[in-house]
C-alpha cells in the first residue's frame, strides 16, 4: 500500500452521494510532503516520456502539479482556468467541463501563448469519477496540436465511469489510489489492490 492510499484510509471521510473527502491533506490543507512522494511516483510511471509541460485545471490540481513537476526538470504548469478574467488576454482555448462535485458546468480556458504543438503534455488532476475534466483538458491540448503524453490522477474513483472512458481513449491513465467502493453510512473505503 502507497503512502496515499494509507493516508485516505486514516483520514479521509466518506460523504453521502459518494463523496470522499481528503480535503485535510489534498484540496484544503495540503501536505507537501506527500504531494512530493506522488510526484516522485509520477515521474517513476512516465519514466521516458518526453514531458515539457504539466497541464491541469483550477483549482485543487495545481498544487498537486506544481509539486510534481519538480520531478519532471521543473516543467512548467499550466492550469485550465474556470472563469475569463480581466487580466487574461489573447486568444483562448476553450473546452466545457461538468464538474461531479460542484454540479455544473465550467468553461475552462487556457492561453494560446502557454500550449502549442511543440509541447509534450501530462494532464494532473486531484480526483477522477466521470472523467468530464479529464476530457475537456484532453480538448483543450488537442485545439493547442500539442501531445498528451499520459495522465496522472491522484485518487480514481473506480465504481464510476471515468477510468474506464479515458482508458477506452487510449491514454496511459495512472491513478496513484482506486477506491472501488465506499459506504457513508459505515464510513468504509475500499481500495483496489494495484
Amino acid at each position: 500500500m502507497n503512502c496515499l492510499e494509507e493516508r485516505i484510509l486514516k483520514d479521509g471521510v466518506v460523504k453521502e452521494g459518494n463523496v470522499l473527502k481528503v480535503d485535510s491533506f489534498l484540496n484544503h490543507q495540503m501536505d507537501i510532503k506527500l504531494f512530493d512522494e506522488m510526484g516522485a511516483e509520477f515521474a517513476r510511471r512516465f519514466e521516458g516520456k518526453n514531458i515539457n509541460k504539466i497541464l491541469t485545471i483550477e483549482a485543487s490540481g495545481i498544487g498537486i502539479a506544481s509539486v510534481a513537476a519538480l520531478h519532471f526538470g521543473g516543467c512548467p504548469v499550466v492550469f485550465a482556468k474556470k472563469a475569463k478574467s480581466i487580466n487574461l488576454d489573447g486568444e483562448m482555448y476553450t473546452a466545457e467541463v461538468e464538474s461531479f462535485t460542484h454540479k455544473n458546468i465550467n468553461h475552462v480556458i487556457v492561453s494560446k501563448k502557454f500550449l502549442s504543438s511543440d509541447d509534450h503534455v501530462l494532464i494532473i488532476d486531484d480526483f477522477l469519477a466521470n472523467g468530464c475534466a479529464l476530457q475537456g483538458l484532453i480538448q483543450i491540448a488537442a485545439q493547442a496540436g500539442a501531445s498528451v503524453e499520459g495522465i496522472g490522477i491522484a485518487i480514481e474513483k473506480g465504481f464510476q465511469q471515468g477510468g474506464r472512458i479515458i482508458r477506452n481513449l487510449g491514454y496511459q491513465l495512472e491513478s496513484l489510489a482506486i477506491v472501488d467502493g465506499m459506504d457513508a453510512e459505515k464510513g468504509t473505503i475500499e481500495l483496489r489492490q494495484q
